[in-house]
């Protein structure tokens, strides 16, 4: 039986702002990617999150950022690999903290924004959150972008690595995801997308914007919720996937 994860990010509220739906998005995946005072979040959005994945028992990791509140991490930062690693090495603890304090196990760490971004082709920033990971627990699983340079860190640190795939999001025949900035970044056929979701974890091939068909690798699967649009997606994507033979758990 083909098994594949669901990760969502999460506890991206900060102070009085209000962000996303994590109560109702938590019981619809099994893993999350919780935001630790860099990009997002702060201390009691943290413990409320931890909390709710606790009550949900879904697998909770940390989603460590670039320091840029207001940018919400989506900018890129000219940070050397001894700062990418302390920064990482930080937030890490942070989280893991809450977890402690509630009992709750971490199981991996998952960059954000751009961060993950950079991880993906820079190998230096990929060895300097690697390292960060493997120092605090070498037990921890590392998720980056299938095929980019973070799992190839990540695995030459002796670390456990979770290659993911965008639920949304459109690739290009290099096996990267297509800017933002571009107008098909983004997959707006739902149907198609659940569809494409099962293609990848079953039969480990997505076919990119120019045509070609490039193999990736799908341990877990990036989905969001942070409108009713978005949830209603998610709970598409299960009933694609069981429907498929596919079985959603925690990495």
């Amino acid at each position: 039986m083909h098994t594949v994860d669901l990760n969502c990010d999460i506890g991206e509220s900060f102070g009085a702002y209000a962000m996303g739906l994590d109560a109702r998005v938590i019981p619809l995946a099994s893993s999350v990617n919780v935001a630790c005072g860099m990009h997002a979040g702060d201390p009691l959005v943290m413990e409320r999150t931890v909390a709710l994945a606790a009550e949900a028992s879904v697998a909770v990791g940390a989603h460590p950022g670039y320091p840029d509140l207001q940018g919400f991490g989506r900018r890129d930062m000219a940070l050397s690999p001894r700062e990418v690693r302390a920064f990482t090495l930080y937030q890490i603890g942070a989280l893991a903290a809450f977890c402690q304090a509630q009992g709750v196990a971490l199981r991996h760490v998952k960059p954000h924004g751009q961060l993950y971004n950079r991880a993906a082709r820079d190998r230096a920033c990929a060895d300097a959150i690697a390292d960060a990971v493997r120092s605090f627990d070498s037990k921890l699983v590392l998720v980056g972008l299938a095929g980019g340079q973070l799992i190839e860190a990540g695995r030459a640190a002796g670390l456990r690595t979770a290659s993911e795939f965008f639920a949304d999001r459109n690739y290009t025949q290099h096996g990267t995801l297509v800017p933002r900035t571009q107008p098909n970044a983004v997959l707006t056929d739902e149907t198609a997308a659940a569809k494409r979701v099962v293609q990848a974890v079953r039969e480990g091939w997505v076919e990119s914007v120019e045509g070609a068909r490039v193999p990736v690798a799908a341990d877990t699967i990036c989905t969001h919720g942070d409108n009713e649009h978005a949830l209603a997606f998610v709970r598409l994507l299960r009933q694609e996937l069981s429907a498929a033979g596919v079985e959603v758990r925690p990495l």
